[in-house]
């Protein structure tokens, strides 16, 4: 069992002969760290014994940045081609290949983006772009269109237009930071960013998604953590795929922001070769859960350029699924999601635990495989809750409704774009049969 010491300057991870005359007050400084991050083959060289397929990668001309800070570098097996953090860094040739699907903006994004940098895809929640920016790269990275171009940051006025969406958007509850990677922003300009939002009446939750953790433990110091703590309820979601990323400096660093009273989550992306084993998951969400981080998402690879040969079946990710459930604590199992590709959004893939229905019995399977009945009540009335329902305040979802206004009765089917007229077969005016006829 790993031993968990909120100390990372008592207790850290042993530093190859490369980096090993470095002194620790250097080391653990997380400015030196951005300003040495291994970015060229030579460098590169100095500390990995490279494969040809790497060395194509690291030598390709239109390839997505390549940065990796020297504590996080120094995590990579040398010698080890299959090394779990080694390929989630390091270019190979295969990222140039292209596959079936691809997309450059999977996830659709540019479209539901109303300003500059910010999404509104969910009815209550938005993501605001802060920045392109990271402390590392990650090869399979969903936003590689635009994350690493450092001429292509947003500006003052893009902060301004998507404040001003926000203030105009009484709907919009929870602001979602991300990028780029929101930590590595100047730590004043976070402030003032964070404290217009906290402004705002209407936006009751902010969170930050950044692997500045997993990147640079060294970040997470007392002067962020006593900004951080001023713009509560603030939540911050890490993210870690494999449990070789979990040292004494990322415990200590979750520990710190877990003592200032920012909940922890994880967001981890299944990769093949990488984490794609019940077993390898289950230690990760072991570990995560130590640390007071809890696991919450477990991502299928988007279907963006470069990420092709990390992608996995979505029969793997339902096969994990169910190698956790009941195989461990229930707050230790993520979410399993697909990202729908064209802008659908995070769409949760479970195991079939419901096996069969009648109106007066559920048939249900455990994760042993033991069926039995769930008997349902046959006095049951939904209606007798409609008195205390009427006290609570109705949120605007206009036009994004969905499957929960056709279960309250508020309208009767969901149509594809063009039914109507597609079923009219050419014919003009209204169908032929009335509203009466029909019902």
């Amino acid at each position: 069992m790993r031993k968990f010491t909120p100390d990372w300057k008592a207790s850290s991870t042993p530093r190859p002969a490369g980096w090993a005359d470095v002194p620790e007050k250097k080391w653990n400084d997380w400015r030196r760290q951005l300003s040495h991050r291994l970015n060229t083959l030579e460098e590169l060289q100095r500390f990995i014994n490279l494969t040809p397929e790497e060395v194509e990668g690291i030598s390709a001309k239109d390839k997505f940045r390549l940065d990796i800070t020297p504590y996080f570098a120094s995590l990579i097996d040398p010698d080890d081609p299959l090394c779990p953090v080694r390929q989630q860094m390091i270019p190979t040739g295969r990222e140039l290949a292209a596959f079936a699907s691809m997309m450059e903006d999977s996830l659709a994004e540019d479209a539901h983006s109303p300003v500059p940098g910010l999404v509104h895809r969910y009815p209550d929640r938005v993501l605001m772009l802060v920045t392109t920016q990271c402390a590392s790269y990650c090869r399979y990275c969903t936003r590689s269109r635009i994350v690493g171009d450092a001429s292509a940051t947003f500006s003052q006025q893009d902060f301004d237009a998507q404040i001003g969406y926000i203030e105009r958007t009484p709907q919009v509850r929870d602001v979602l930071l991300s990028g780029g990677d929101p930590l590595t922003l100047n730590q004043r300009a976070l402030d003032r960013l964070l404290s217009r939002l906290r402004q705002i009446p209407h936006v009751e939750i902010l969170r930050i998604g950044a692997r500045v953790p997993v990147f640079l433990p060294q970040r997470i110091d007392d002067g962020l953590l006593e900004m951080l703590r001023k713009h509560h309820p603030l939540w911050l979601n890490i993210h870690v795929n494999h449990p070789k990323e979990i040292t004494p400096e990322l415990t200590a660093a979750c520990e710190r922001l877990a003592d200032a009273g920012i909940p922890l989550a994880n967001q981890s992306v299944l990769l093949a070769g990488i984490n794609d084993s019940v077993h390898i998951q289950r230690q990760l969400v072991h570990e995560l859960v130590q640390m007071r981080v809890r696991p919450y998402y477990l991502y299928q690879c988007d279907l963006v350029e470069g990420a092709g040969h990390f992608r996995t079946t979505v029969s793997k990710g339902i096969e994990i699924i169910e190698g956790l459930r009941g195989h461990t604590s229930g707050f230790a199992v993520p979410e399993y999601i697909i990202d729908a590709p064209g802008g659908g959004g995070k769409v949760p893939i479970t195991p079939n635990y419901v096996l069969s229905q009648s109106p007066a019995h559920v048939v249900i399977r455990n994760f042993e495989g033991y069926i039995t009945t769930y008997a349902e009540p046959l006095d049951y009335d939904p209606t007798v809750i409609k008195h205390l329902e009427a006290q609570v305040p109705r949120r605007s979802e206009p036009g994004q409704g969905g499957i929960a206004e056709l279960l309250e009765g508020q309208r009767i089917d969901i149509k594809p774009d063009g039914f109507d007229k597609t079923h009219r077969r050419g014919r003009e005016g209204e169908h032929p049969l009335s509203d009466d006829q029909r019902q």
